[in-house]
């Protein structure tokens, strides 16, 4: 698993798509697929319009949940994950804003710990992390 981080609208995508553009990219962009289709790269955008789906009060679920759908994913295909980077800056106000914010870095904690590889991206150049 590869997970390319970075702030909104830093070029992420971009970065990505360029990096397996000598491959066969299925982009899905706010969805954790359930089914498992026959992949050579898949990638994942802005995981974060499925998590405000989800039930945030139980966020150490719904990490898991992501985690084992990932891993069953990255069994069979690439998985490269672009995710928005939510944990500087003021706190939200509103609960639900902050439960997403903090179920963000939980499981961006989880991701990395995971991934083959990290990369932070700021305004379209990378940075390799791990």
């Amino acid at each position: 698993m590869h997970v390319f981080i970075g702030g909104a609208y830093n070029g992420k995508t971009d970065y990505v798509m360029r990096l397996y553009e000598q491959r066969q990219v299925t982009l899905v962009d706010g969805e954790l697929p359930d089914v498992i289709q026959t992949y050579d790269v898949l990638v994942i955008k802005n995981l974060e319009k499925w998590l405000v789906t989800q039930n945030l009060e139980d966020d150490d679920l719904v990490v898991q949940t992501v985690l084992a759908k990932l891993k069953t994913l990255a069994q069979q295909c690439t998985v490269a994950l672009i995710v928005t980077d939510m944990g500087r800056g003021v706190v939200p106000m509103e609960k639900q804003a902050r439960l997403l914010r903090d179920t963000c870095g939980r499981l961006y904690q989880a991701l990395f710990a995971e991934a083959e590889q990290v990369v932070r991206i700021w305004y379209g150049l990378g940075e390799q992390m791990k």
